[in-house]
């Protein structure tokens, strides 16, 4: 049965979609059944074009990405979540939304990055921001593939997605 998991930030154009297309890229490399989704609180509508540029150079096909909301995983279509996971940067005073839907009562855990739309050092120090933001998503996403998540109940998945989160 498919992992259904949705990676949450305000706009879900940086850091929820830099976390869904590499979830979603290793998963599939790793021979998983798992399948990432993000979205936003409040989704600006575009895709920030460095998130876009990072996970291209990466190899990962980006052209069926969209800025959406979370309510299309509130709905009585919507895949059953498995786990939620807020990637906002609660440590800069940044917002983070709190989701309270999700059909399958969903493993909640804040896994934070910094926003690196704000990084400094004109289009080049962005670049380099969403690398290191990427591959820093990417080094936890391997090791929640790594977690036997068919076989973990929730209090031992919640339990495992927060030590990751302190990795």
């Amino acid at each position: 049965m498919t992992v259904h998991v949705l990676i949450l930030c305000t706009h879900n154009s940086a850091r929820s979609v830099l976390s869904e297309g590499m979830l979603n890229h290793l998963a599939r490399k790793l021979g998983k059944d798992v399948r990432a989704h993000s979205a936003g609180s409040a989704p600006s509508g575009r895709l920030n074009p460095f998130a876009i540029e990072a996970l291209n150079n990466a190899g990962i096909d980006t052209s069926a990405y969209r800025s959406k909301s979370w309510d299309e995983f509130t709905g009585p279509d919507a895949p059953p979540l498995s786990i939620v996971i807020t990637v906002c940067d609660s440590a800069a005073a940044e917002a983070c939304p709190v989701f309270f839907g999700g059909h399958g009562q969903p493993v909640k855990v804040h896994w934070g990055y910094p926003d690196p739309s704000n990084a400094e050092g004109g289009d080049e120090g962005k670049r380099r921001a969403f690398e290191l933001t990427r591959q820093a998503i990417g080094y936890r996403m391997l090791q929640l593939l790594a977690l036997p998540l068919d076989t973990m109940d929730k209090s031992e998945l919640a339990d495992a997605l927060s030590a990751i989160a302190h990795s």
